[in-house]
């Protein structure tokens, strides 16, 4: 895979075998590239199998055949355990509900990622609740640091989310549904957040959505039906 390549799916086939015998394909031969820093959206119809694609590709799922090569890694060969530390270090993740952890203040939900890396910091940028709090900050929320999950609204929430799955500066950003959840206005903010990281922090962007003025702002547009492509550039053609 070339270094300038993040994330690679090649001819990526997801099968389940439902109870009756028969087989559902997920996701049929799927094969792209995503360039650093790039930023590509996965869109479609409910069950036409973004959220499984974006599993996949995360390490989060198993393919029932094709390859997926994140930050320069073959998936394939991966224990569970390998994968998860893969994860830990080139990936960051941004959910519809959030998924904060409730008994943490804002600023402890950022630092969890970089906790459980066993994180102290990289050369010249402080402790972790350093860096939790500067991104606090580049997110507008540098007085909410102390507040639970319950005292934030949900435009709150999603921003200490935001600021949590840069906490680690991945490689990759996986993001699902990240404006759902959120009326216009506050979803306005966070995609101008997520790009503006995006920018900054040069980590490529993975993001599923409904929303085509999202997917529009996106670098490369991919288009599931049925779990097939329906509409994508060839492999190693998707960049930023």
């Amino acid at each position: 895979m070339p270094a300038s390549v993040v994330l690679l799916a090649d001819r990526l086939t997801k099968t389940y075998r439902t109870p009756s015998g028969a087989d559902v394909h997920a996701i049929r031969d799927a094969s792209f590239t995503l360039d650093a820093g790039g930023t590509l959206a996965l869109v479609g119809p409910s069950g036409s199998g973004k959220t499984t694609l974006l599993g996949l590709c995360a390490g989060l799922d198993r393919a029932t055949s094709g390859r997926v090569e994140l930050a320069g890694r073959d998936l394939g060969p991966l224990s569970e355990d390998a994968r998860a530390a893969l994860r830990g270090e080139a990936v960051g993740f941004v959910f519809q509900n959030f998924q904060l952890i409730p008994t943490l203040t804002a600023i402890e939900n950022v630092m969890v990622p970089a906790e459980l890396r066993g994180t102290r910091g990289a050369p010249g940028t402080g402790s972790v609740r350093e860096r939790a709090a500067a991104l606090l900050a580049d997110v507008g929320l540098e007085d909410r640091a102390r507040h639970y999950p319950t005292e934030l609204s949900g435009g709150e929430q999603q921003r200490v989310a935001l600021a949590r799955a840069f906490i680690n500066r991945p490689r990759v950003l996986f993001a699902d549904e990240p404006t759902g959840n959120l009326d216009a206005d506050t979803a306005a903010l966070v995609e101008s957040l997520l790009f503006r990281l995006n920018r900054e922090a040069g980590t490529a962007l993975v993001l599923v959505t409904h929303n085509p003025d999202l997917a529009a702002k996106c670098g490369t547009v991919l288009r599931l039906r049925g779990g097939a492509v329906v509409e994508a550039p060839a492999l190693g053609a998707v960049g930023a």
